[in-house]
């Protein structure tokens, strides 16, 4: 467990990881020293063998944990040896020759503009309570921006430029980067924190709180957005990611430059953006297959 620690401590101090990242290396690092402990009877991790790395592979396909994890758990081991040979506490990395697991290209069918419009115009879905003008305006904020769910939960009150109509947004590793606003979102923002600061004893600056004025935590913003998106869709995912996914999508759709997309996101290459061109492709190739001349020949006849 020293070594695991030094590792974090490591992406936390030299990497400048977010917190929801070192939290998912640290539970993808303790689940493997689980298994080990209990093959080994020892919890010299930094000992661990090619042969425990591929049983512990086994062992999470028999659990039947999707390729996705297994590959996330390979990842973050990756990492964590190529940390103590550099260290010098290996000189030989047990991961190294271990591949990943092949994965089947999931399509991620993001929500129709109707829909997410029928969700948010809809007041019965909202009530004027708290936790109804909170929750409106976090999915609202979410579609409308493609934030992270980590990037809402630490968004503070101080990041928002009501006279530039931008808000300040820390992403992964510490990046800072801009996003513009509507005149309309900002009147929901300022509308919300007034009712906020009138009725919830505050115990931070943030700007989407509990009702006993703590930060929201990721359980929580992901139950909500499950919920709501619920009420409009029977489509199988509905995740905070999902509305990050509808608003890249929608933005290419409506002729939204790639870089700007990009930008906006947070991203450090074009090819994590070029993921949500997919949906933008489809409805392409259906304009094109309803208006091109040579696909409509038989029209004509």
């Amino acid at each position: 467990m020293e070594f695991i620690q030094h590792f974090l401590d490591y992406l936390a101090y030299e990497k400048k990881y977010s917190t929801l990242t070192i939290t998912s290396y640290k539970r993808d690092l303790e689940d493997f020293l689980s298994f080990y402990t209990q093959e080994e009877n020892s919890d010299t991790i930094h000992l661990a063998k090619k042969n425990h790395i591929r049983t512990f592979i086994m062992y999470l396909t028999e659990e039947k944990k999707s390729e996705k994890t297994v590959n996330r758990k390979l990842s973050s081991l990756r990492s964590f040896f190529k940390y103590l040979i550099r260290e010098k506490h290996l000189s030989i990395n047990p991961i190294e020759q271990i591949h990943s697991l092949k994965q089947n290209k999931q399509v991620l069918i993001p929500f129709t503009q109707a829909e997410l419009n029928d969700l948010l115009n809809n007041d019965e879905f909202f009530p004027e309570t708290f936790d109804g003008i909170r929750d409106r305006l976090m999915i609202d904020m979410m579609y409308q921006t493609g934030i992270r769910r980590a990037e809402l939960i630490n968004l503070k009150e101080s990041d928002i430029d009501s006279e530039l109509l931008v808000i300040k947004v820390l992403g992964k590793r510490n990046k800072e980067r801009i996003i513009p606003i509507s005149n309309l979102l900002l009147a929901d923002i300022n509308s919300y924190n007034s009712k906020k600061h009138q009725e919830i004893t505050l115990q931070c600056t943030n700007i989407f709180v509990t009702e006993k004025g703590k930060p929201l935590y990721d359980t929580l913003v992901y139950s909500k957005v499950k919920h709501y998106l619920s009420l409009i869709s029977v489509k199988s995912k509905k995740s905070p990611h999902m509305l990050r996914h509808s608003f890249a999508t929608h933005m290419l759709d409506s002729g939204a430059d790639l870089n700007a997309v990009k930008d906006i996101l947070g991203h450090s290459s074009l090819s994590s953006t070029q993921i949500y061109t997919h949906g933008s492709i489809e409805n392409l190739k259906k304009v094109f297959n309803k208006s091109h001349p040579r696909e409509n020949k038989n029209d004509e006849l």
